[in-house]
């Protein structure tokens, strides 16, 4: 494949060096953080109707029905990106790391669950009496992933590579969790034949990696891999988007169909090489240019939000209801099932990433779109919501994984054959 310019560059390339500072997790973190703060500082400033004119833009086909706004290129287009390098690092976990043992991939698939179920609850029994706010219990389910991993990133130096990925996995499955409740509950149909076409394509994505047949000769040919993925590829996203599902999924979807071994001579699976050839680009850009596009959040009616049910149920329900779904039904899991906690983790871990899994954001703030189309009032109350919970579970879990990231740097420097495992 020759989708990589730089990586057999001489060490002095400055295009070497940013490539491998934006593949670490902490620059990526830095750079979404520093971008949102930018989109929040800007909206709520006197220039606030130029960054409104400026995400509102529209250019793309119409005929394809892609004539979007920036703010949705950037959570529907670039963002795939970022969930492809996601999805093609969790296929790895699946076939060769933490994931490969069913005991341990349950566990984040019933947290998920449970996260998303238990704020949901929450939300409508606050809302309970309040018939023209009950539609948004759907808002505080979801987990902004891109969000999540990048605060993880940041305070997490020292904390087990495990508790990221029982974050990854119960982050995607909290996604399409959150898509197939907005294509049941929130969207007025779904259109299956694109859909079908879609799966047609990842299937097609999967099978020309296989080294057989057909992909056998694309593969020992003088064509350019690119030359087909990418345009597949495309073809996939527009197909995902065509049907009304999150078109996000496209990019999961095929990260997961990845081939994770190698064949032959190659000198590294193609997973490993798109892993390396996509993480400066999704860490880069994608993630930062969605940040700035979708965290502008006005503060107008803040001190209104905690008498609004809808912004109430929806800090309620991200805040605490995370933390009750994800840690207690893990904890829950593992007392009735063969569910087991990875050893490298303690509870306390899990409660500190169900504290992050509170950050909303995207989806949060597409499904309150689709609630309170017709209620600007409780649009903008529960927007704010969204905001406010994101930064309480925010700050939260940036003060318990910092301590715990301390406590893991601390057995390392003292050696772990020294310390008692009930001190961990």
């Amino acid at each position: 494949m020759s989708l990589d310019p730089v990586r057999f560059s001489p060490k002095y390339n400055p295009l070497h060096r940013l490539a491998n500072n934006l593949r670490s997790d902490t620059v990526a973190g830095f750079l979404l953080i520093l971008a949102a703060i930018t989109a929040l500082v800007w909206i709520n400033s006197p220039l606030g109707d130029a960054y409104e004119n400026l995400r509102a833009l529209t250019f793309g086909p119409e005929s394809l029905h892609l004539n979007l706004s920036l703010e949705t290129w950037a959570a529907d287009g670039l963002l795939a990106i970022f969930f492809f390098v996601v999805g093609n690092e969790l296929k790895q976990e699946f076939v060769h790391g933490e994931l490969r043992n069913p005991r341990r991939a349950m566990l984040p698939i019933v947290a998920a669950i449970c996260g998303m179920v238990v704020p949901a609850g929450i939300y409508a029994l606050i809302n309970i009496n309040a018939p023209e706010t009950i539609q948004g219990w759907g808002i505080p389910m979801a987990t902004d992933i891109a969000f999540a991993v990048a605060i993880l990133a940041v305070v997490g130096r020292g904390l087990p590579p495990a508790l990221r990925t029982f974050l990854l996995t119960l982050a995607i499955v909290d996604d399409l969790g959150a898509v197939i409740v907005i294509a049941i509950f929130y969207t007025a149909a779904i259109s299956l034949l694109p859909l079908f076409g879609a799966a047609v394509g990842v299937a097609l994505f999967g099978y020309l990696q296989r080294g057989k047949g057909l992909a056998a000769k694309l593969n020992s040919s003088a064509l350019p891999n690119w030359v087909v993925y990418v345009p597949l590829a495309i073809l996939v996203w527009v197909l995902v988007h065509e049907s009304g599902v999150h078109a996000t999924i496209a990019g999961v979807a095929m990260g997961l169909m990845m081939r994770t071994n190698r064949q032959g001579d190659e000198p590294e699976s193609p997973s490993h090489h798109i892993e390396y050839v996509l993480r400066p680009w999704s860490a880069g850009l994608a993630l930062p240019v969605f940040a700035f596009f979708s965290a502008g959040v006005l503060f107008d009616g803040v001190d209104e939000v905690f008498t609004d049910p809808a912004g109430l149920g929806i800090i309620a329900g991200l805040v605490l209801g995370k933390i009750v779904g994800i840690t207690g039904g893990s904890w829950l899991t593992t007392k009735v099932t063969k569910a087991e906690l990875n050893p490298d983790l303690k509870w306390v871990d899990i409660f500190g990433m169900s504290q992050l899994a509170g950050i909303g954001f995207t989806v949060s703030l597409l499904i309150t779109e689709l609630s309170f189309a017709d209620s600007p009032e409780h649009l903008a109350h529960a927007k704010a919501g969204v905001l406010i919970a994101s930064l309480i579970a925010t700050l939260a879990a940036t003060l318990v994984l910092s301590l715990r990231g301390r406590h893991y740097r601390r057995l390392a420097a003292a050696g772990a054959g020294g310390v008692d495992e009930n001190e961990r």
